[in-house]
């Protein structure tokens, strides 16, 4: 297979994006629901203008960026994390929950081509639920809205029956994506909201070796804690991450801040925005 990794973490050196020729705010979760309620405008332009800001750090860190070709009718479909995900063996089709999101599917199709390793058939799965830790340590989340027990159980099988250890995070509702609450910065350091994802795994992590910055849930709900590792201890984070971005840089982590409010405030930020095609192993 051409696209596989094997961790969060690896050096990453190519991403599939999606532009967002096509993206506005839509009533899909509850971050997007508050944006909506609130009479904010959208702004098409500064949206551009932000994705284009991301792009140019990602090739400037050395990654190659890969496109979907926008559809209309798929304002979501600039979140690419959450219709596929590149697994050790290759990708895997998801499959999504939302009416508004599931015909994402074609333009994946397109691009990977007969290149897919599994297809996601049981209940419902999304890529911000799967965190690919490690050789050897995959996380997946399941609210029961965007992936199921049934879909997260499908998919930490394929990784179980190879050997991996494998922890199936259950999460509110409310939060989306286990991606909100939770991303790798390092190979032995995260971001996540403990005082909601709770005691327990905060134990997980530790026994992992895993640090933990942690997050508020206001910082959460601001898409604070969704950022995208790059490898060699540097990360992509959003701007408005403030106090996140200063914790990182105290850790000894590189922070690249491009500007992507627009995004977040839809439901999405980094992490969403990305699906890591390949990184060089840990």
């Amino acid at each position: 297979m051409r696209w596989t990794l094997q961790s969060e973490t690896g050096r990453l050196t190519d991403v599939l994006l999606c532009r967002p020729d096509h993206y506005h705010w839509i009533d899909t979760n509850a971050i997007a629901h508050g944006t909506l309620a609130s009479g904010t405008d959208f702004d098409h332009v500064a949206a551009v203008v932000q994705y284009d800001g991301l792009v140019a750090t990602l090739q400037a860190a050395g990654v190659t960026c890969h496109f979907l070709s926008p559809e209309p009718g798929f304002p979501y479909q600039v979140y690419t994390r959450d219709s596929s995900q590149v697994t050790p063996w290759g990708p895997a089709l998801t499959q999504m929950r939302m009416p508004a999101r599931r015909g994402e599917y074609a333009r994946v199709l397109d691009f990977y081509g007969a290149e897919f390793w599994r297809y996601a058939t049981n209940g419902t799965i999304e890529g911000g639920d799967i965190h690919v830790i490690r050789p050897g340590l995959l996380l997946v989340g399941h609210s029961g809205v965007r992936t199921d027990l049934a879909g997260a159980a499908q998919f930490g099988g394929w990784f179980a029956d190879a050997g991996w250890d494998v922890r199936l995070q259950p999460f509110a509702e409310h939060f989306l994506h286990l991606d909100v609450l939770f991303c790798m910065a390092a190979d032995d350091l995260a971001v996540a909201c403990i005082e909601v994802l709770g005691d327990g795994f905060a134990a997980w992590a530790a026994a992992n070796g895993i640090g933990i910055i942690p997050a508020s849930y206001a910082e959460v709900m601001d898409m604070g804690c969704n950022l995208l590792a790059l490898g060699d201890r540097r990360v992509v984070s959003p701007a408005h991450s403030v106090r996140i971005n200063g914790a990182l840089r105290r850790a000894g982590i590189t922070v690249f801040d491009p500007a992507l409010d627009v995004f977040a405030r839809g439901g999405g930020s980094v992490h969403c925005l990305t699906m890591p095609l390949h990184r060089n192993p840990l």
